[in-house]
């Protein structure tokens, strides 16, 4: 994989309280800009937040005799990076307009209007995403697809948003864990120095107890919910199939697209074959949609074409005659993700020069030299990945940098490396979407339409999992040393 030729950089001429400057400046800067603009921050503030503490960074990087071009490469090597996250962003911004105007995700609410009731919907919520990324390998896919039908219907039968998106990531992160599909569940083991499907089953251990803890939460949580009165659900079932035809067949996209990826597919090829498909089936199913939005009267090849391509693009929404449903059957099109790939090429530029000057490496080395015993390394390493969570902005570099530098001291303490495996997916690869300005963050929030303040205490299985895997260490349960392997 790409991300296993990430080389680490070190500066001993850097202290840790210079490497720490640009953190502080940074989450200050942010607490501050939040407390200002409040959930508007992510509209253009933050970002100009990220490019400051990028400034500062370079700062400590020119007095510590880092040289321009070193940083700026890290930048560019960043941009590379996250290269195919942003067409994948783009690509699901045309694939959210398809499937609205050609009734996959109505169709996906109308059906689940009647089959999820309120006092279930939490827990389905979680187990539905859960198989959906477990079959897929990807979280993103995941909230793609099933994951905006679900807000929609949570936002039908009246849960709050922040609950229902907490539910969707809580399913579809512990799905990316456990596939072998998963790019992450690949790199972790790769970085430690196991194999796949030993990290995998060593990872059980951990990861079956959180999610059996976050489904009772989310069945309690259901329960205690009072939906009577918000919702007329009738009347909205009403509305749905008198703008749009309701029909099973719509479902062969998301199946074709669900079964690409299962078979390996790039996510770049299947999206774009689920965007197209969408696209046709909108003229076929419904042919009256398309021509409202393309400002025509008939359905010509240019009415179609224009239509379509407005979906796919820029702001789409289909009127009905129930105003709750007018707020569900938006899309923003590609144009829509435009502010998410904004942060995100931002918080990259704070990242990359984090790690041109070595400050990266830095904090990871410091959190290892704090540490004599067993215990400590597991908290070393969870702080490590949170950490690169919050200065990297990137979930990858969370598993690569800690992966690389606790590898040798894992070793040394003859611990077997599906520990440092698993530890680097319960701390980093779960942890990153509850970061604002993390590509993951910043992808979730953007796809799902609630903001991360709004979701992060309700992705219970996120935040739970180091947690757990710092429990199991302390308690020394299921911690295979080297002795055990031979």
């Amino acid at each position: 994989m790409e991300e296993n030729k990430e080389t680490i950089i070190r500066n001993k001429e850097l202290n840790i309280w210079e490497a720490l400057i640009p953190v502080v400046v940074l989450i200050g800067l942010l607490a501050y800009n939040v407390y200002v603009f409040g959930d508007d921050a992510l509209s253009g503030s933050n970002q100009f937040i990220l490019l400051i503490g990028g400034a500062v960074a370079a700062i400590v990087g020119y007095f510590n005799n880092v040289a321009y071009k070193t940083m700026l490469d890290e930048v560019g090597n960043n941009f590379r990076s996250t290269a195919g996250a942003i067409l994948i962003l783009l690509f699901v911004g045309a694939l959210a307009g398809t499937w609205l105007i050609s009734g996959i995700i109505p169709s996906m609410i109308y059906y689940g209007l009647q089959i999820l009731s309120p006092t279930i919907f939490l827990p389905a919520t979680v187990i539905i995403c859960a198989v959906i990324s477990i079959a897929t390998g990807s979280s993103w896919t995941t909230s793609a697809t099933v994951g905006i039908a679900l807000i929609g219907i949570g936002k039908a039968i009246g849960f709050d948003l922040g609950m229902v998106a907490g539910a969707v990531l809580s399913g579809a992160y512990f799905g990316d864990k456990m596939s072998p599909l998963s790019d992450t569940t690949n790199l972790a083991p790769a970085m430690a120095g196991s194999d796949l499907f030993t990290h995998i089953r060593y990872m059980a251990y951990t990861t079956v107890p959180t999610i059996i803890v976050t489904i009772i939460i989310f069945t309690v949580m259901g329960l205690m919910q009072d939906t009577t009165g918000d919702t007329d659900t009738a009347a909205m079932l009403g509305s749905i199939k008198e703008s749009f035809n309701i029909t099973p067949l719509i479902f062969i996209v998301p199946a074709v697209v669900i079964a690409l990826i299962v078979k390996r597919t790039r996510p770049l090829v299947a999206l774009m074959v689920g965007t197209l498909l969408g696209g046709l089936f909108a003229i076929i199913f419904q042919p009256d949609i398309v021509v409202q939005i393309a400002g025509a009267e008939t359905l010509t090849f240019e009415s179609a074409y224009k239509g379509v391509m407005t979906a796919m693009t820029v702001d789409t929404a289909v009127e009905t005659n129930n105003t709750e449903l007018n707020d569900l059957f938006s899309a923003g099109g590609m144009s829509g993700m435009l502010g998410t790939i904004w942060l995100i090429m931002c918080a990259m530029v704070f990242g990359g020069i984090m790690d041109g000057i070595g400050a990266l490496a830095r904090i990871s080395q410091a959190l290892l030299n704090m540490t004599e015993s067993i215990f400590g390394l597991f908290a070393s390493t969870v702080a490590s990945c949170l950490a690169l969570n919050v200065t990297a902005s990137d979930q990858y570099l969370a598993i690569v940098v800690p992966g690389k530098m606790f590898a040798k001291a894992y070793e040394e303490r003859g611990l077997a490396p599906e520990n440092l495996s698993r530890t680097l997916e319960d701390a980093g690869t779960v942890t990153s979407v509850l970061i604002p300005w993390n590509t993951c963050g910043a992808y979730q929030s953007g796809v799902l339409g609630v903001s991360v303040w709004d979701y992060a205490v309700y992705a219970i299985f996120n935040w739970l999992s180091p947690f757990t895997t710092l429990l199991f260490a302390a308690f020394r349960i299921k911690i295979k040393m080297l002795t055990d392997k031979k």
